[in-house]
């Protein structure tokens, strides 16, 4: 069980931190943001793959799971750029 929480949030970092560097926001955010930014950023990746394919993502550490996370991250980093930028 703890491995699993720890697999979550090292993944969690590494596809937010891959998101903030496509999106540009690196700079702006640190490691913790990074790391809810990633794991956000798979639940948002997997809704969208089970809405367009109607297959559930594997659970694990692959690399299309990898990918899907960061595609969600950085769905997530632009939504939230566009707010920012509305104010």
């Amino acid at each position: 069980m703890l491995w699993g929480i720890v697999s979550w949030l090292v993944i969690g970092a590494l596809a937010g931190w891959v998101a903030s560097l496509i999106t540009g926001t690196n700079d702006r955010q640190g490691c913790l943001l990074d790391i809810v930014v990633g794991v956000v950023g798979a639940f948002i990746g997997g809704l969208i793959w089970q809405l367009l394919t109607g297959e559930p993502v594997a659970i694990g550490f692959n690399i299309g799971s990898f990918l899907i996370a960061v595609l969600g991250a950085v769905i997530l980093l632009l939504i939230v750029n566009l707010i920012r930028g509305k104010r």
